[in-house]
């Protein structure tokens, strides 16, 4: 079995709550929140007003620049209101909100089921049509996946890895996708492949899926350059960096991206999503959730609209009862929720609800030197280090050592006999270092 180098834990999946519950339609709430900024990147600029009449699948708010993405209501009704909202941390965001009336669609958006394989747009035309779409990466980073497919002038694309992995606990949506779904998936690998320029094309997927590796082989025999390539089950085996050297050897250096090694690197959800782009023109208003948790009654996977309160997913799949903290996605990389009105986003891969007598950290002791999160780290770094100096404030100090490198996987925090809140004071620290990084690149 394949798998990366170095680092690395093998926390328990837990995916046997909800990784048997078929995707299940769930039901258009009557008023929808919708963010303008699902994305990394400028916000949206939106582009209707209170009072306006709108469609399931139209454009309410316009990409802000390159790095951005396009935002389509996920309902028809009338626009209640433009301004600003909590999240799900509390912070507060510009949205659109749209009280429901119906599901009426634009003109032009093909919701049947059938398959559609026959791919006639150019590389440059399915590029367009995903910024149109406006599709971002569902694997929870929101990336723009236009600016993806853009290949910078100098750089050549190789390959093209679709992450299935899932490696988060707990976490079944892309499972479902692989199981329910897979002609699409595939196709979708195809429109990626082909926006790229390339005709390799790699399926990762971890080995606590043998289902799915069969179910995508016998699918992929009908469609060229697909390889499934079963992998490892150790995490973070999803991490971009990861999962390009797991399947080609290729390190990504530091402070490059996966373009610099010949490889792009795209997620389930967001092939499914391109795929419903491209020959559905479909927008992406709607994704697959995890909605779970050990107390959960009735753990579900749920084809959920943009814009629908993680309160209301809740309520469906059996409530709070002996729950002490809601986190968005896993409990690896996700992040706990303050406000369980706040809606499901682009990006929201899972509503993970965790028990009360798991949910408060263990009371931090003094570090001992004992190094588990140096052997734990996937990125070869010194997290107790970096974790001194950003709480000491040394920025300066923590970009020399890396901290820009650490795709915040928890792999310390976990490994970590003194309950240290390293991946906590990572986050803080890196996201001044990028902060510096990007002025200077701007006087630039």
């Amino acid at each position: 079995m394949k798998t990366f180098p170095i680092g690395g834990i093998h926390p328990s999946d837990n995916k046997q709550y909800s990784k048997e519950a078929a995707i299940e339609r769930f039901p258009i709430p009557q008023v929808v929140t919708i963010p303008l900024a699902q994305h990394i990147g400028a916000p949206a600029v939106a582009c209707v007003a209170k009072g306006d009449k709108v469609l399931a699948g139209q454009v309410i708010a316009t990409a802000g620049g390159f790095v951005s993405s396009a935002i389509h209501s996920s309902v028809s009704g009338t626009v209640t209101a433009v301004d600003m909202k909590a999240d799900a941390q509390g912070n507060m965001k510009p949205c659109v909100t749209i009280a429901v009336e119906g599901d009426e669609w634009v003109e032009g958006v093909d919701l049947s089921t059938t398959l559609v394989k026959n791919i006639t747009l150019s590389g440059k035309e399915i590029v367009a049509k995903v910024a149109e779409m406006g599709i971002v990466g569902m694997g929870g980073a929101t990336f723009p996946t236009h600016v993806k497919l853009s290949i910078p002038d100098g750089k050549k694309a190789e390959c093209l890895i679709i992450n299935a992995v899932e490696c988060e606990p707990y976490l079944t949506a892309d499972y479902r996708v692989m199981m329910e779904k897979g002609g699409e998936l595939l196709t979708g690998a195809r429109l990626l492949a082909k926006a790229i320029g390339v005709d390799q094309i790699y399926v990762g997927i971890e080995n606590n899926k043998p289902d799915a590796i069969k179910a995508l082989q016998v699918l992929a025999g009908s469609y060229l350059g697909i390889e499934i390539v079963p992998l490892k089950m150790r995490y973070p085996q999803g991490g971009e960096k990861q999962l390009i050297a797991a399947i080609t050897g290729r390190q990504v250096p530091s402070g490059g991206l996966p373009i610099d090694v010949g490889a792009v690197v795209q997620n389930v959800g967001t092939a499914l999503a391109v795929y419903e782009a491209v020959m559905k023109n479909k927008p992406l208003v709607e994704r697959v959730v995890t909605v779970t948790g050990p107390k959960l009654a009735r753990p579900k996977n749920l084809l959920v609209r943009i814009g629908t309160p993680m309160s209301a997913l809740i309520d469906y799949c059996g409530g709070m009862d002996g729950v002490g903290k809601v986190v968005a996605g896993g409990p690896m990389m996700g992040r706990a929720v303050s406000n369980v009105d706040a809606p499901v986003t682009k990006g929201t891969s899972g509503v993970l609800l965790i028990p009360t007598a798991e949910s408060l950290r263990q009371k931090p002791d003094t570090c001992i030197r004992c190094a588990k999160c140096v052997e734990a780290c996937p990125m070869g770094l010194e997290p107790y280090l970096l974790a001194k100096l950003s709480k000491k404030e040394m920025y300066d100090e923590a970009e020399k050592h890396y901290i820009a490198d650490c795709i915040e996987c928890g792999c310390c925090t976990y490994s970590c006999p003194a309950y240290l809140p390293l991946l906590d004071w990572l986050r803080i620290g890196k996201g001044e270092v990028m902060k510096a990084i990007r002025a200077r690149a701007t006087k630039k």
